[in-house]
């Protein structure tokens, strides 16, 4: 199997989260010292959220099983892999999961 790149036309400092409120697109924070990112995990559990590093790219991994709510069961699946900038010290990636269910993912920049 081989890679194609995907070639576009438009600034890529967005990125598309399924799960983000309103139109899926999340706000990324990209300055000269920092890199961060917020993505809106709310329905899953920290042991149910994987956040990896594969060469220069983050893979962010969100699954549960079914579970009852109000309306029935539901499971969730979500898997996304993102590009990071290449000025990215891929060895100081962190994330958080904040009470209000915000997965932050957090970078230092190459010096």
């Amino acid at each position: 199997m081989s890679q194609v790149e995907v070639h576009h036309t438009w600034e890529a400092k967005q990125w598309d989260w399924p799960l983000q409120q309103n139109d899926g697109v999340v706000k990324v924070i990209n300055t000269k010292e920092k890199f961060e990112v917020g993505l809106d995990v709310v329905f899953f559990t920290p042991k149910e959220i994987d956040v990896k590093v594969n060469g220069h790219n983050i893979i962010v991994h969100a699954a549960h099983q079914a579970r009852s709510d109000n309306h029935g069961k539901v499971s969730r699946e979500v898997t996304r892999s993102y590009a990071l900038p290449e000025d990215v010290d891929t060895a100081t990636i962190k994330s958080h999961l904040s009470k209000r269910g915000v997965l932050t993912i957090t970078a230092s920049k190459k010096q």
